[in-house]
């Protein structure tokens, strides 16, 4: 297929990845991912220190409440559920408090855990982090490192094994805890492959000769110098560490993460670089994880690997704003990837009506009220900003139905628009105050307003309630019409006039 020439084309084609981001989130449900690696119990202690100990000189720490989370592979499960996808773990974990309470934490959760092995034999990993006043002051590891024996081994592969028959995809999420040691991370590998099913390794350590023939290998920065032995941070470092590790151990591509530079995907012929989206960082703890259980489901729905990335990526700046071991929902992925900041605006924002419809929808879900108002907008003017600006004002967000060229110039007569609809949409999108924009062809925005459900839909005061299209579809449904006010003398209209009289004439 011939890559789009036209900025018409290129804003087509645009549009038409938007749509299959999206639609990818949606088929986050169809996915099943079988999740293989070292679960551990994260704990997080809150209290408080107000003294030293008359026993020895160290504070005293007043507990005042605890959390538990799913650690390790563990998150990688959380991720992939509270993100709509069906996880299918295997481990092995001990028959120990830490280990019953994982068990009981993902079956709470709705997930299969048949393939978890319990063994009496094996200590479950546990770390328990103390806060105070928002600051960790200790973390209290429970762990024994040390490869499967055996029987524990047996097992693990036989329920892999029966895992690998329904997952769509695998991730091998390897903490260094012993799970993926002594060859088993291979021998999964070599199954999955023979099933047509593609790998992706989160590694640990040094050496990836161990995760040999996997699709995939996911280092954030500082492992992947670590794994080629120097340091790497510029793009065109990455991309020749990345290749060296593909060439040495048969990797198909490597996705590096790299935390405010976003994420890289590599291949033997093509590197692409996926900046991060700019946020308040409060916690980067398990970001690695969210972008493994999104970049498993983006694939197992039918993204690409650069496209999945965006998703991955998208997830990760989610998360990284969140405090603690933290998950996303499939509403706050949905408006990661049309996100309201300034610098983020382009034609991105120009988005067709279906994906409009699962944006808001998404917006309404996590409790942001939504604004609608339409027009020409054919050059640009205060009167615009003004009305665009009192829209924004009454809602958490903004769409706006901008009329196609055919639909201006039936309203308007020949010779309009002055603007192109391309042009419009890109002026429009790049107002902060504009979340979307959704070009329509009819005369009327009544479709979309019945479609997008808005809460408050405003016009300008020229208008009547009563003659305000889908003022009834609004209102039936509780939400509010709101006649902003006009900006004396400003319109399109007068604008051209001026632009026609003589020099002299103009004020």
């Amino acid at each position: 297929m011939n890559a789009p020439t036209t900025p018409a084309d290129r804003d087509q084609a645009g549009r038409g990845r938007q749509a299959a981001l999206l639609a990818a989130v949606d088929g986050f449900r169809k996915a099943k991912v079988a999740v293989v690696g070292d679960f551990i119990l994260d704990r997080f202690v809150r209290g408080v220190i107000e003294r030293i100990s008359p026993e020895a000189p160290v504070p005293v720490f007043h507990g005042r409440g605890e959390t538990m989370a799913l650690g390790g592979a563990g998150n990688v499960v959380a991720n992939i559920v509270s993100l709509g996808g069906t996880a299918l773990p295997v481990a092995a974990v001990g028959d120990d408090v830490a280990g019953r309470t994982i068990l009981a934490m993902l079956a709470e959760e709705g997930v299969d855990i048949a393939g978890i092995v319990r063994s009496d034999d094996r200590t479950t990993s546990a770390k328990s982090r103390f806060s105070a006043l928002n600051q960790q002051v200790l973390r209290f590891d429970q762990e024994e490192i040390r490869p499967l024996q055996a029987g524990e081994r047996e097992a693990v592969l036989a329920a892999y094994r029966t895992v690998l028959a329904e997952a769509d995809i695998v991730v091998l999420s390897d903490y260094g805890k012993g799970v993926l040691l002594d060859g088993v991370a291979a021998e999964m590998i070599a199954l999955a492959r023979a099933s047509g099913k593609p790998v992706i390794v989160d590694p640990k350590g040094r050496d990836f000769s161990r995760y040999a023939g996997a699709t995939v290998v996911t280092p954030n920065r500082k492992e992947l110098g670590e794994a080629v032995g120097r340091a790497v941070a510029e793009d065109g470092e990455i991309v020749a560490a990345a290749r060296e590790l593909i060439e040495r151990h048969g990797f198909s591509y490597l996705l590096a993460t790299r935390s405010e530079r976003g994420i890289s995907v590599v291949g033997t012929d093509e590197a692409r670089h996926i900046p991060t989206q700019a946020r308040e960082v409060f916690d980067v703890s398990g970001a690695g994880d969210t972008v493994v259980a999104a970049f498993a489901l983006a694939l197992g729905a039918g993204l690409d690997r650069f496209d999945a990335a965006v998703v991955a990526n998208a997830a990760a700046g989610v998360v990284v704003g969140k405090h603690g071991t933290a998950r996303l929902s499939p509403d706050e992925l949905v408006t990661a990837l049309f996100r309201d900041d300034a610098t983020q605006h382009s034609l991105r924002s120009v988005v067709d009506l279906p994906t409009a419809e699962l944006v808001a929808a998404a917006w309404r879900r996590q409790g942001f009220s939504v604004a609608f108002t339409n027009g020409c907008f054919d050059i640009l003017h205060a009167g615009h900003v003004s009305l665009i600006q009192q829209a924004r004002a009454t809602a958490d967000r903004l769409i706006l139905g901008l009329n196609s060229d055919a639909s201006v110039r039936r309203l308007k007569g020949a010779g309009r628009p002055v603007n192109g609809e391309r042009d419009r949409a890109l002026i429009l999108s790049a107002l902060a105050a504009v979340d979307l924009v959704v070009i329509f062809e009819e005369d009327t925005p009544l479709t979309l307003i019945e479609r997008l459900k808005p809460d408050v839909l405003v016009k300008g005061a020229d208008y009547t309630v009563e003659t305000v299209v889908g003022a009834e579809v609004v209102l039936k449904a509780g939400g509010r019409v709101v006649l902003a006010e006009l900006v004396p003398g400003k319109s399109t209209t007068n604008t051209i006039a001026r632009m026609a009289a003589p020099a002299g004439a103009r004020s």
